[in-house]
């Protein structure tokens, strides 16, 4: 017997079997540390050593720094291809599944019930279908790296268990999910492109809206909450142009094809469309958020002499974020093998998909165009009416497996327009008065029940992959315009600048030319032949487009692209943003002489808000009682407009926006429209603004009381001084923007479980954060819901064209999908504080910055 045991036997027997329980407890709590460590980083990649991949034709280096950002070398285009696949799978498997479910409509196979409105909205519209007709239609070449891709993501999936791949399978399987993971194919990375091209569709939402409007407070006052986009105040993207022998050239034309008005047959939408429209899963980020920044200015205007390109995208937030950054190189160039490319991907996709080569650098941002309509048809049982007659739908059946629950078979039925969404939307009601409508006989012996059909261009197949793998080969500006050729869907702007000095801008995407019957802003009357489609798309040629403008830049921040009086002939669409980010951006660049990265660096990460200006000076005029209501008052006064998250001015601002709309707008307009806050109500207010007595002052629920302008500034003074002394401080110097306005970021699977231990194994925050919506850094938030973070720079690049070593890049997130791996979340807190990573392109400079080297290399087997 030892010392200490003695020493133990000699104690109380209750102490005794206290201190054994306490042993006992603690060797339980160590053995379960190891055991949930062992389990967390039993799916965390290999990133050093050597690692035999069958298919491989060479050895192939994968090179990451110490934020886990690979660089892949290889020696045929093949092998390339096969190592991104098999890289992103290491880093990223179980979101690439979760997005093909998404795609596919097969959320619930995963997640049960809860997923089914999902898929079968997504079965409805055909997905997985129009990406299974696009592959047929691409390139050999594209085709096949598509494949090696899935060669690479199979291969990391072979002989793996659930626990191997990810912490999500692993505790998925422990809840009981019978499911083994499928291979990856060259059709599931074309249905990603799908998801993009429905989150930035354009402008389906602000149609029904409109339609919504309409019915709530008639033609003339919606009409209010839809101004017209402000040309005087915030130019288009190309200021110059004209359709000249059908090719878009800088000269100014007079003429401009006439424009329809608005819809008069419209009576009402109800909101069973928008419900349908918000319950798609939002992968890449919805409603006003879905906009970008990005710019190429000449070497004229640069310390350098040479161009620079900058480029954020702005997104729904997510964990991991929606890109993963990558370097993918031959290591000799040649026509085998042309590839040196680096910039962010989506895990699920080959290539890059904005970044830059050896010789040409390109940023997005969402275009925007009108590319779908609703059409409200005329059916009875599995037939529609077209121009007084008749005709069968097409109809399919799809079977959706639910996970824990039956199998649900869900009917498709489709119109020469599309498919009806109506159909997964609940009874629409009547959504049109076609009495005496023209071409409808009065006397149709049916009976006509209506539905409501989406008319949308990315369900008719297009190559846009083979967009994407060209766009990496460009290498100057007639190859990089010829690649975008293919780019369909989604509409988008690209911004170029090259290594010899050029820079200009494109537009892009298959647009529809609408007979004159059909302005697209509300929903039409899908029996009435003249609201048909044409048939035809605006030429690819006839898009704007500009090489080296005479101001030696290009802005574009999904502002209108073309004046409306430039004669400009076709219609891209009427719902652009407006323009107060673009503005913003211009205006520090003409400020600066001499720009720099870090000028650009400055201007990605500017705070000021452009409705600030507007508003504050009425707000100052609203006598408060001095004291408890005038304390936020007074921190406008000396406010410059800049919304930093230590600001109390900026607190207190944007709370006051918020009551300001609730108490205008919330009175009249039905729950699914009312005010977000974003760049549109800028503009609705700062008009408002000018006339005090304007009906949408007065609260109609106060009888015997009209409001006017001033009361209800003077409401929401007051409101905001509660609110703010409720959640911070009753001492408004304690006030700050960044404690109302939090970055959070949740997985959109396990981290929404409503388990609150699951949930903090996958989600992080929230960091405190400046910026807001219409703003350079755009961390918007919905003023219907809160003051959270709900979209945000989704990445932040900026590239200069006469080094391509000295360029930066930061990610939302980081480059791991892994829970608590040292890259899950490495790079937010350098976002928050606006710093970027370097980013360097030449072999001998990423072999500097290398941690870890992994070599994949040919199987024997």
């Amino acid at each position: 017997m030892t010392a200490a045991t003695r020493r133990l036997s000699n104690w109380p027997a209750p102490l005794r079997w206290t201190t054994y329980l306490a042993v006992l407890l603690v060797l339980a709590l160590v053995l379960l540390t190891i055991a949930s460590v062992t389990v967390v980083r039993r799916s965390w990649p290999q990133t050093d050593g050597e690692i035999e991949i069958p298919g491989l034709q060479g050895e192939v280096a994968v090179m990451r720094d110490d934020h886990g950002i690979p660089q892949i070398y290889a020696d045929s285009m093949h092998d390339l291809m096969l190592a991104q696949g098999f890289v992103h799978a290491q880093d990223r498997f179980f979101e690439m599944d979760v997005r093909r479910h998404a795609t596919a409509g097969r959320l619930s196979e995963m997640f049960g019930e809860d997923a089914l409105e999902t898929d079968e909205v997504v079965r409805t519209l055909g997905w997985r279908q129009v990406a299974e007709k696009e592959l047929t239609l691409l390139q050999p070449a594209t085709r096949d790296l598509l494949d090696a891709y899935a060669e690479g993501v199979n291969a990391y999936l072979a002989d793996r268990a659930l626990s191997e791949i990810s912490l999500e399978y692993a505790l998925l399987d422990l809840s009981g999910l019978d499911y083994n993971t499928e291979d990856w194919t060259a059709v599931d990375s074309i249905a990603w492109l799908k998801a993009m091209a429905w989150d930035l569709k354009g402008n389906l939402e602000e149609e029904i809206d409109r339609a919504l409007s309409i019915a709530a407070v008639g033609g003339a006052r919606a009409a209010q909450l839809f101004p017209p986009y402000p040309f005087d105040e915030h130019p288009p993207i190309v200021e110059e142009g004209a359709i000249v022998h059908g090719v878009f050239q800088q000269e100014a034309s007079t003429t401009r094809l006439p424009r329809p008005p608005l819809g008069s047959d419209v009576r009402e939408v109800l909101a069973g469309v928008r419900e349908t429209v918000d319950a798609m899963p939002a992968l890449l980020g919805k409603g006003d958020g879905i906009g970008s920044n990005a710019w190429a200015v000449s070497g004229d205007l640069t310390a350098s002499g040479a161009p620079i390109l900058a480029n954020d995208p702005h997104l729904g937030i997510s964990l991991p974020g929606v890109w993963t950054q990558v370097g993918l190189h031959c290591r000799e160039i040649t026509s085998a093998c042309p590839l040196d490319v680096a910039g962010f991907s989506f895990s699920g996709v080959p290539g890059v998909v904005i970044g830059h080569n050896a010789d040409i650098a390109w940023g997005f941002t969402n275009l925007g165009p009108d590319t779908t309509d609703l059409f409200v048809e005329r059916v009875s049982g599995d037939r529609w009416q077209h121009a007084g007659r008749s005709r069968p739908m097409v109809v399919r059946e799809e079977t959706i497996k639910v996970r824990g629950g039956d199998d649900v078979t869900l009917r498709v039925r489709s119109t020469a327009h599309g498919p009806l969404l109506s159909d997964v939307s609940g009874d629409l009601g009547d959504l049109v008065d076609d009495a005496g409508a023209a071409g409808v006989a009065d006397d149709d012996p049916e009976e006509w029940d209506h539905a409501v059909a989406l008319a949308w261009t990315a369900l008719r197949p297009r190559p846009t992959a083979d967009a994407l793998y060209a766009l990496n080969l460009a290498t100057d500006w007639t190859s990089f315009r010829a690649a975008l050729a293919d780019f369909a869907a989604p509409g988008q702007n690209v911004v170029y600048a090259d290594t010899e000095g050029h820079i200009g801008y494109q537009a892009t995407g298959r647009i529809p030319i609408r007979r004159t019957g059909n302005d697209g802003l509300v929903p039409s009357a899908g029996w009435l032949p003249e609201n048909d489609w044409t048939g035809h798309y605006i030429p690819y040629d006839a898009l704007p487009s500009v090489l080296d403008p005479d101001s030696g830049m290009v802005v574009t921040a999904n502002q209108a692209v073309v004046d409306d009086t430039s004669g400009y002939p076709y219609y891209l669409t009427d719902d652009w943003d407006r323009g107060y980010r673009s503005a913003r951006i211009g205006e520090l660049l003409d400020d600066r002489d001499g720009l720099t990265v870090d000028d650009m660096s400055d201007i990605q990460n500017d705070n000021r808000n452009p409705m600030a200006e507007v508003l504050t000076p009425y707000l100052l005029d609203i006598d408060l009682p001095a004291g408890y209501f005038s304390d936020g008052q007074a921190l406008l006064r000396d406010w410059d407009f800049v919304q930093d998250a230590d600001s109390g001015a900026a607190a207190y601002f944007n709370v006051v926006w918020r009551e300001l709309l609730e108490r205008t707008f919330d009175d009249e307009l039905p729950d699914d429209i009312r005010p977000d806050g974003g760049d549109r109500w800028f503009e609705v207010v700062t008009d408002l603004l000018t006339r005090p007595g304007d009906l949408w002052w007065d609260d109609v629920e106060t009888e015997d009381v009209v409001e006017t302008r001033d009361d209800v500034l003077d409401a929401s003074l007051q409101a905001a001084r509660d609110v703010l002394t409720a959640r911070q401080s009753p001492d408004a110097d304690e006030w700050s923007w960044g404690e109302l306005h939090g970055l959070e970021l949740r997985s959109s699977t396990l981290g929404e479980s409503g388990i609150g231990p699951i949930e903090a194994l996958f989600n992080r925050g929230p960091w405190a954060v400046g910026g807001g919506g219409a703003i350079p850094n755009a961390t918007g938030w919905d003023a219907d819901e809160g003051y959270d973070v709900v979209w945000a720079p989704s990445m932040r690049m900026i590239i200069p064209l006469d080094d391509l070593d000295a360029a930066r890049w930061i990610n939302l997130t980081g480059e791991s999908g892994h829970a608590f791996h040292d890259n899950y979340t490495d790079q937010t807190d350098l976002y928050v504080r606006g710093e970027t990573l370097p980013w360097v392109f030449t072999e001998s400079e990423v072999d500097d910055a290398t941690e870890h080297e992994l070599t994949l290399t040919p199987s024997d087997g």
